[in-house]
């Protein structure tokens, strides 16, 4: 019996033919990166590489943006560490600067709360209550500083002038009513510096001791009183002891 063979579009493929499509297949995936040879298996294609997918620039490009974050961070730091560096110094400073006002304050307080004596370095050349046919009440009313004429004479400590010019036997005087609401007397001055109404601080200089007024010759007559008025007067060294002053 004879068989015919197959003709036309249907005809299956020879051998040959099967071969040369299945090498050109295999030969058009390998050039596209689909298929890789492997050589114990053969019939699968392998992985693609990092930079066929794209991978390697992903991750990348993720390590720039946190590096970026990562200085941003650093810098936000330094700058509130160089903040909290700032107002801590301006703390201090304004702390330091109110220190050394209530310092000033203290020492200014202190200064015009302190007594010096009338005329630096002198001593008592007359004492209080001395007598003498000298003096009208037959005793001395104050005390008496060695001093030349023209040495300097200071209020011995702060207070407002109520009086000052001529004093009849006291010569030139000045008479200061004190802080603490006593009053001081200086006599026998050859010049003032200060007027009714000028406050005084202690060691202010007021004027120059002289010999005017009822004298024998050139000191400061000195006095502490109750009142401004004559007849008032207590003892002067204890007065000036009182307040600090070694008389």
């Amino acid at each position: 019996m004879a068989f015919t063979c197959a003709t036309g579009k249907h005809r299956r493929p020879s051998r040959m033919q099967r071969s040369s499509v299945r090498a050109a297949g295999i030969a058009a995936l390998t050039t596209t990166g689909v298929m890789a040879t492997v050589a114990s298996t053969p019939a699968f294609a392998a992985e693609p590489t990092p930079e066929q997918t794209g991978l390697i620039p992903v991750v990348t490009a993720g390590e720039s943006v946190a590096e970026q974050i990562d200085d941003q961070v650093a810098v936000q730091k330094h700058a509130a560490f160089e903040e909290a560096a700032r107002q801590a110094a301006a703390k201090k400073a304004v702390e330091e600067r109110e220190a050394r006002v209530r310092a000033a304050r203290e020492a200014e307080r202190k200064r015009l709360n302190t007594f010096v004596l009338p005329i630096t370095g002198s001593y008592v050349s007359t004492g209080y209550q001395a007598g003498s046919s000298l003096w009208s009440s037959g005793s001395h009313t104050g005390i008496d500083f060695h001093a030349a004429s023209g040495t300097s004479v200071h209020a011995v400590g702060s207070g407002t002038v109520v009086e000052a010019g001529w004093g009849g036997s006291y010569g030139n005087q000045i008479v200061i009513k004190m802080n603490d609401g006593t009053y001081t007397q200086y006599g026998h001055l050859s010049s003032l510096a200060v007027s009714v109404g000028q406050t005084v601080t202690p060691g202010e200089r007021i004027g120059l001791s002289g010999a005017t007024g009822n004298v024998t010759g050139p000191h400061l007559h000195f006095e502490a009183r109750t009142t401004a008025e004559y007849g008032s007067d207590i003892d002067p060294v204890a007065y000036l002891r009182t307040h600090g002053v070694n008389v």
